[in-house]
């Protein structure tokens, strides 16, 4: 065999072994359709849970200060009744109008605790890293709207709020590349099988909520859980900035920094692709609607 050969039948092993991995990908990566319409466990309105001890810090302050405003009206409304009471009988009493009578009947008020769910037409998941493609440094950016989840917002008391468990097709996320999508579902994340087809948020505690809420008003604050992917569980913290926009309606952002390693997750060999960042920013932007009691 003639060195020229020998380089030929080289050069054929190595374009046959790069096709069949190619070919792998492509195959196994399937088309990134879901296997279901994406849903997630359900929270209960009128479940009230478990503080943890910085919400429960923040709650008997809340009590705290609420008792003293409660003493001080009191006082406020004994001084104005007994001032009422002396007014009332140096004059007499009318009858009342129907005005007055109709201005007298108040609605019964709304229930203080909501609940909302996300919907997902209006909302988007995105991961971002970067890489070098074929020499260029590169944002990668991938997204989905195939994502759900609860949020009770309690009204009376915010440090009682709960966020139920997020669910994301993971499945479904797309890049700007189909051959990087395919490598994503049989490689990376490996959803193409069904058993990892989901990421799931799951959070223990929420720091940092506001004594009170409104509508109309934005608000930051901490949630922290844990997020499962391909079967592996670390504890991340996302940062949440919530607005809500009406009594039907919240919308907001949650973000958080990861390092895919910390999940076993490794990036594959591909032609042209080099130096992919191991940190991967993960974000929630989210409409969620309220549901009818």
């Amino acid at each position: 065999m003639t060195a020229r050969t020998l380089v030929y039948v080289i050069v054929a092993l190595i374009v046959g072994a790069v096709g069949g991995i190619l070919g792998f990908v492509w195959t196994v990566g399937g088309t990134g359709e879901a296997s279901a319409p994406i849903s997630a466990p359900t929270l209960d309105i009128n479940a009230i849970p478990t503080l943890n001890p910085t919400q429960a810090f923040a709650a008997v302050t809340q009590v705290a200060d609420l008792s003293s405003q409660v003493t001080d009206l009191q006082a406020t409304i004994e001084a104005l009744s007994a001032a009422q009471s002396t007014a009332d009988a140096e004059q007499p009493t009318p009858e009342p109008t129907a005005e007055a009578a109709a201005a007298a009947a108040v609605e019964a008020p709304a229930a203080e605790r909501s609940l909302y769910r996300i919907d997902a037409a209006s909302s988007l998941v995105t991961f971002a890293l970067q890489e070098d493609l074929r020499g260029v440094r590169t944002d990668v950016i991938g997204q989905t709207t195939e994502v759900a989840g609860d949020i009770v917002i309690d009204f009376g008391n915010p440090a009682s709020s709960q966020v139920g468990t997020i669910r994301i097709n993971a499945r479904t996320l797309a890049t700007d590349n189909e051959f990087r999508n395919r490598a994503l579902r049989s490689e990376i994340l490996r959803t193409s099988s069904d058993d990892y087809e989901f990421i799931d948020f799951e959070p223990t505690a929420i720091n940092g909520l506001p004594a009170t809420v409104a509508v109309g008003e934005t608000y930051t604050f901490d949630v922290v859980g844990n997020l499962t992917v391909v079967g592996v569980t670390n504890e991340v913290t996302f940062t949440a900035q919530v607005t809500i926009a009406s009594a039907d309606q919240i919308t907001g952002t949650a973000t958080t920094n990861i390092n895919y390693g910390d999940w076993g997750i490794a990036i594959p060999n591909a032609p042209g692709v080099a130096n992919v960042t191991p940190d991967v920013t993960l974000t929630l932007d989210f409409t969620a609607d309220q549901v009818p009691a």
